[in-house]
């Protein structure tokens, strides 16, 4: 067994793709996670492994994870916003030829939440509510911190497993356009992302692992310039969505070369961290950013098995070298 902790970024429902990811980890069973920090769809499919691991092990965290994709997809099945023939053909999964996903953009560019959505409506909650037994996740041994933004200070909130419920999981993934801001002890939250995406340092500061594993949903690359004014504000949106992540591998690198030319003191109790990855860039490159919001189940089911052949070629590739080494160049991925 080799013990790591786990960085989950958000990414609506390509969130699937790390589903995949984590199924794949767990059936391996070489691996024992001591701690996730997660955003957004990311920060639902930790609480699904916290809550199923306390559960019944590994298998119980597989099976979480299953029924929270497999209740997503069933509503996706009925949804009036989905992706048309004309799509299915040319468009990588998005909609962008979908009369009803550009009548609710643009009602959404227009409108707020608290005007399209006065009740404040949020189904999401309401599931997470219905399959997270919370208890049992604050009692469960994987650690967990989730992320969201402060609305009016800006700054960044780091939940920890004590404080976790529904409302917590449906702050980190309030998307402002989408949701009204979520009220937690007074103070009003939004996407996690923003700020977050996902934290990094609380896995280092809490955890024993020296081995931190990013499951990356957001490209960080481009495969051409943007020329379009819905492809400028998606890669504008990539661009933010993975600032924050770069920000700490910067501070790692620097921290790691000071420790490598023997300028740290080990009195001081910083640790090396060794640096994993697994991610599917190019395929996830040619997803249209309208495709966040599909849920059809055979575009679920298509993120899963794109996620555990990402894993399965991680684990392969990188097992040895898991507290041994970083398997990637911080410095050429992230800077």
């Amino acid at each position: 067994m080799k013990t790591i902790t786990l960085a989950l970024q958000g990414g609506g429902t390509h969130g699937a793709f790390t589903w995949g990811v984590l199924d794949r980890l767990l059936e391996d069973g070489r691996l024992n996670v001591e701690a996730i920090s997660a955003t957004s769809a990311g920060a639902m499919n930790a609480a699904m492994v916290v809550d199923g691991h306390a559960r019944a092990g590994s298998q119980g965290a597989r099976e979480q994870l299953a029924r929270l994709w497999k209740e997503i997809a069933a509503s996706g099945a009925y949804a009036m916003v989905r992706p048309t023939w004309l799509d299915r053909m040319v468009s990588g999964w998005g909609m962008g030829f979908s009369p009803a996903y550009h009548m609710v953009e643009t009602a959404l560019r227009l409108w707020s939440p608290y005007e399209l959505n006065p009740c404040n409506l949020n189904p999401l909650e309401s599931l997470i509510g219905r399959l997270v037994d919370f208890d049992r996740l604050r009692g469960g041994d994987i650690g967990l911190f989730v992320s969201a933004t402060n609305v009016l200070t800006g700054k960044l909130r780091i939940f920890d497993k004590a404080e976790i419920d529904a409302r917590v999981l449906v702050a980190s993934a309030a998307v402002p356009h989408l949701f009204q801001a979520v009220t937690i002890d007074g103070q009003s939250y939004w996407d996690g992302g923003y700020m977050a995406n996902p934290a990094i340092y609380p896995l280092l500061r809490h955890g024993a692992s020296n081995d931190v594993v990013v499951v990356q949903v957001n490209p960080i690359g481009a495969t051409e310039v943007p020329t379009t004014a819905l492809g400028i504000l998606d890669r504008i949106n990539e661009i933010s969505f993975n600032s924050s992540i770069m920000r700490e591998m910067h501070a790692i690198a620097w921290l790691t070369r000071l420790i490598d030319q023997g300028l740290v003191d080990p009195a001081a109790g910083i640790k090396r961290t060794h640096i994993h990855l697994i991610h599917a860039e190019a395929e996830m490159c040619r997803l249209d950013s309208s495709s966040k919001f599909n849920t059809e189940p055979a575009f679920l089911d298509h993120l899963f098995h794109m996620g555990r052949r990402s894993a399965e070629d991680w684990l392969a590739s990188t097992f040895d070298r898991i507290g041994v080494e970083s398997t990637i160049d911080i410095e050429e991925t992230y800077l």
